[in-house]
């Protein structure tokens, strides 16, 4: 099984970036995907989730940001507005067997190697 994310990077305060996530090694439908961040010091922190068609988010994305799936390509995306620098952090997909609306890190099994997104004030 692998994730490996793409996107990301540095943007100004109230600008916007999409991170994407390609999985292989899975039958992609079947899971559901969530979106994660850590910042230094910090304890990583769910953000999105989808499953099927339904999402779910923390109350510091809603509004902003949007997660997304396409299931024929493998890949589960972050859309991100209205950056704010408290969202500066490492940025984490990850995949977990069935559709639930997990946000525990613990609930997922398998893990991309992170992205980095730095919002400048």
């Amino acid at each position: 099984v692998q994730l490996q994310a793409s996107g990301g990077g540095l943007v100004e305060a109230g600008g916007s970036l999409r991170v994407s996530c390609v999985a292989s090694g899975i039958t992609f439908s079947r899971y559901s995907m969530g979106w994660f961040r850590q910042a230094p010091g910090k304890e990583r922190e769910f953000v999105a989730g989808i499953s099927g068609a339904e999402s779910y988010y923390a109350d510091s994305a809603k509004g902003r940001f949007t997660i997304s799936r396409d299931n024929a390509k493998n890949t589960a995306a972050l859309q991100m507005n209205s950056l704010k620098s408290e969202d500066t952090a490492v940025y984490y997909c990850a995949a977990s067997i069935g559709w639930h609306r997990h946000t525990q890190p613990r609930q997922y099994r398998h893990w991309d190697q992170g992205t980095q997104v730095t919002v400048s004030s």
